[in-house]
Order: structure tokens, then sequence, then C-alpha cells
């Protein structure tokens, strides 16, 4: 795989041009391909080309992606990684966000990652591949790259708004300045593709791929996850699309989507090695290090999981320590600079006063925006647990993590879910004014999830103590009464919020899912507010990348990153900025 890699790095694909390579013509002299020491696509392989998509597409979302030398967390790069899960958890506080204000922190220069990694990375190599499995009549290998690029290019969507996307595929002749697309033409273009996908999944092919690593060849599955890929079209666009609750219905009526946790679309990451490529799960890498955590967590996830009795909380969370300065020991000016200080009047206002900079019980972790130096807390502060990075469950033993603790990096990354499908549900009930079944698929997806959390334990980590786990009585008196009743006896409004807490608490660990429907809905409007008095407004789309701009005649900088993108038509950013 990591020859696959460089392929991806050198090898010129013509079809991509100047946009794959953040050339301009004047550098088209790099072109490589007649170098004898370089692979041609021939001798890479159809089999080479899908697991170098598949890993690139899964880096995508989770980090680390193959075309930044800065940012690889074993060489001390970037402290938080990249990809789109991590900045989507962090605009909606699953994890700390680093900086006060929204449009210093989210740079266009901070975007190059997974500009190029989605374009010259993943398309790239399916652009080369495709020809060549066309010819070998290798349907499902064309099956599996339709399928990743339509997931894909829906999220580059979601992220940027219009981008480059027909003019990237026009075949031979080399277009170094591809004009944008829109996002609405680009979600039409993707529901065909995925029709095509399915086609190709149901055809009887030369050979399966030697390596499917989401679904080992099988079939079913993928249709399931194809259609399940449509469901979240639709739910993103029905704002601005007439049909999407019928389209929606429609699949649901089949029954042929995601329905069981155990067909969900996900990636397991091996942790068979932590160098060269270190294939455990990036958060793991990132935080389980000799010097400890490398990020902070949330204190509003914390705080709301943590005082709801939440079942989920000690496999997500992983304490190193029983207290907080300020919080159960005294304040510590080296170690929690904020155990000092008095919370600022704009957060005593919204009723966080209380978690502005310490919770009690060890949840160590740091308030949305907060932009302090890095004292020596590493071996202090709260990090990931079992789920689902692969970490320790937090029995209450308060040791320091270390590079090997817990599942050693066996996570996984949750791309679509059968507990997904029940929020997408609820949310669709909800907007159309079904309360009722809107609670039904909420309390349904909360279950599928703490099950799903549940499980994750077993044979993963190794003397912890289980006696720790919820009870199915905590967990009944949880569902029953911290969420149902409070739904039940909550206003619209109120129930939008009870919907939005757990459907971000569930995602945990996808930030792309609560950051589309933080925009899509504004809720839950309970959310910590940034330490910055005035952070500047929200972020409905990201800056496009300064190498993009640079390098394309077609791409002109946004103004600011207040656009947004064609599926949002709220008339402002959501409230809790």
């Amino acid at each position: 795989m990591k020859t696959m890699r460089n392929i991806n790095k050198y090898m010129t694909l013509t079809v991509l041009g100047g946009l794959l390579a953040f050339t301009s013509c004047e550098t088209t002299e790099l072109d490589i391909t007649l170098d004898p020491n370089a692979l041609t696509p021939d001798q890479a392989g159809v089999d080479f080309f899908l697991n170098s998509i598949q890993e690139d597409f899964v880096r995508q979302y989770e980090g680390d992606a193959d075309f930044d030398l800065n940012d690889n967390f074993q060489s001390g790069g970037n402290t938080t990684g990249d990809g789109f899960n991590e900045l989507g958890m962090e605009m909606t506080r699953v994890v700390n966000m680093n900086g006060r204000n929204y449009q210093s922190v989210y740079q266009d220069s901070d975007m190059n990652d997974e500009w190029i990694n989605a374009y010259r990375g993943v398309l790239a190599d399916i652009r080369a591949m495709t020809p060549l499995a066309e010819a070998a009549e290798q349907t499902r290998h064309i099956g599996i790259a339709q399928f990743i690029e339509a997931y894909l290019m829906i999220s580059m969507v979601d992220f940027f708004g219009d981008v480059p996307y027909s003019e990237i595929i026009q075949g031979a002749e080399q277009n170094f300045n591809p004009a944008l697309d829109s996002g609405a033409s680009i979600y039409d273009a993707m529901l065909l593709l995925l029709d095509d996908a399915i086609a190709n999944f149901n055809s009887s092919p030369s050979s399966d791929p030697a390596n499917d690593f989401f679904y080992g060849n099988d079939y079913d599955k993928w249709v399931n996850a194809a259609n399940t890929l449509k469901l979240k079209i639709y739910l993103q666009r029905r704002l601005v699309d007439t049909n999407a609750e019928a389209s929606f219905n429609a699949i649901i009526a089949s029954g042929n989507y995601i329905t069981d946790t155990a067909d969900d679309f996900l990636y397991s990451w091996p942790a068979a090695s932590a160098t060269q490529p270190d294939t455990r799960h990036p958060r793991y890498g990132l935080n389980y290090q000799a010097a400890g955590a490398g990020e902070y967590m949330s204190n509003w996830l914390m705080q709301l999981m943590d005082t709801t009795d939440d079942p989920r909380i000690r496999y997500y969370f992983y304490r190193q320590t029983s207290a907080v300065p300020g919080a159960g020991i005294a304040p510590n000016e080296e170690l929690l600079n904020c155990s000092l200080e008095t919370p600022p009047q704009h957060y005593l206002d919204a009723g966080f006063g209380g978690d502005f900079c310490f919770l009690p019980n060890g949840f160590w972790g740091r308030a949305h925006g907060e932009a302090d130096g890095i004292p020596p807390d590493g071996l202090l502060r709260a990090t990931y647990g079992t789920y689902p990075v692969g970490g320790r469950f937090d029995d209450d033993s308060f040791q320091a993590i270390n590079p090997s603790s817990g599942g050693g990096g066996t996570g996984i990354t949750n791309l679509l879910t059968a507990f997904g499908v029940d929020f997408m549900r609820a949310e669709m009930a909800l907007a159309a004014g079904n309360t009722g079944g809107a609670r039904t698929f909420m309390m349904a997806g909360i279950s599928k999830s703490i099950a799903k959390v549940q499980a994750f334990l077993s044979g993963r980590v190794a003397g912890a103590d289980t006696s720790f786990e919820p009870s199915e009585a905590a967990i009944d008196l949880y569902m029953n009464t911290t969420v149902g009743i409070r739904f039940d006896d909550a206003d619209i409004d109120g129930k939008w919020d009870v919907l939005a807490e757990q459907f971000f608490i569930a995602h945990f660990g996808n930030g792309v899912e609560p950051y589309n429907f933080y925009r899509r809905t504004g809720f839950p409007t309970t959310l910590q507010p940034n330490l910055e008095p005035d952070p500047g407004t929200f972020i409905r789309s990201m800056y496009y990348p300064a190498n993009a701009v640079n390098t394309n005649s077609n791409i002109t900088q946004k103004t600011d990153q207040t656009q947004p993108v064609f599926w949002d038509t709220n008339p402002s950013a959501p409230v809790a900025n």
C-alpha cells in the first residue's frame, strides 16, 4: 500500500491535470510518467488502485491524509491532525476548538490537505483505475469506486459549497482551470452515480476485489449502503427539494438500506503498525502518546453526558485523573490557568458559568474556543476512550495513558450506520410535525447507539473492570426518563434540542453529520458559546484552499465563510455561536 501512495503522488493523471497537481500550465514539465523508476497505471493493477482509493477515502474524514508532509502525528506536525471529522467536531463542540475567532481558526491554507487528498488522491486513482477495471470486466471494483466518489463529492459540497467536478472528467484533454460546479448539480450527479454503482454491485464481474475493506465482498450490503447514502442526500437537501421527503420514504418502504448495526458502513483500523504507515485510528495516534493526550475534549459534551448519566460516557472518554483544578482540588495556575479566573459575563448570561473552565469528576477538557497555551497536562486531561478510537475504558483507574493503552488503536470510523438512519427518520418526522414518530425513531437510534458502544469493549480492551459498565436499569432510566420525559415535556423547539443533543452524542467521532445537522436545523440551541464574546459568524462553508485559488483562474476566494451551501436556506447562521 505504501507503493500505491507513491503512485498517487507522482503519477501524472491527464484527466485531472492542474487541479490535482496544484500546478499552473508553466509547471507541466514535472510530468514524470516516462521515468523508468515510476510505476504506470497498468503496472499498478486494479486491486492496488482500489486499496489506495479506500484508504485515502477514509483518511479524508479521519485525518492524516497522504499529501500533507507536516501533518503526520508521528513527526510532530499539526497536533489535532486534519480531516472532515475533526473540523466538524470542533465546530459543534464535540472536541475543543483551539482559537476564539472562527475566521482565524479556519483559514484558506488549512484546507489544502482535504482538497488535495480528494482530487489528487481519491479521484485521481479512480480515474486511473476505471479504464483498467473496465478492460478486465471488474465491474464491482468500479462500483465501490463510484460509491466512494459519490460519498466524497457530497462531502466536498457540504464543506466548500460549489467545487470543480464535471470539467475534471472530460477525457484525455488536460484542463488546468476546471470551473466550479454548483453543489446542487453535483448532488444530482451523485444520485445517478449511485444508480450506476448499484448496477455494478449487482453485476457478474470477472473477479471481485482482493481487498474490500468495508464489506468483505458482500454486495447486498453494498447495495444497502448505496441506498442509505441516497437517504443522506435526500435528508440534506430537504429544505430545497420538494420531493425529498417522498424520495426518502420510497427508499424506506423498499427496506433496502442499512437497518442493522452489523451492516454499518465503517472502516476498522487494524492497528498493526504505529509507523510506515500508522494503521491505528488517527485520533488514537494523536492522543495516546508518551507525553499524553494531544487534544482537549469538549467541556460541553462531557458536562452534558456526565450530568445526565449517559451510559456511553465511560466508553467515549477516559479520565487520567479524578479531579480538575478548581473542581475537587485547588486551582492551579500552571496546569489550568483559567481555574483562577471568573467566568466571562456572556457565559454567565447563557447559563454556562460553572463549566467555562473546569468540570467535576475528573473531566479535564476545555471550553469552546479556549485558546490558552498548552501547559504540562498531557497526562492529566481527559481523552478519547474505547469507542470509537480503540483507547482505554474508564473504570475509575485514573492511570496515565501510554502509546499502547487500551485497545491499541483498533478503532472504527463510522460513516453510515443503522442508528444514523433512525436519526434521519426522526429528523424527517419532526420536520413534518410528526412528534410521535420523531420520538420513536430517536429512541430507536439511541438504543442502537448504546448497544453498539457497549459491544465495542468486548475482546478489545483486556483487563478493564467491566463492573463499571452500565446496567440495563441504568440504560432504561436514561432513555425513558432523562431523554423520553424531557422530549415529551418540551415545546417544539425543545424537542428539536433533545433530538439534536442525542444526534450529536450518538455520532461521536463523526463530525460531518453533526456539522451538517447544525447548519440544516439550527439546533441544538443548548451549545456552549464561544469563549470569545464576539467570535465572528459561525462558518457555513469553508474557504477554498489557498493553492486552488492561486493556481485556478476559475476559482475566486469567498469574501468570507458565512456563505451557505446550497441546501442551507436558513436566514442566518445557528445562534449558539
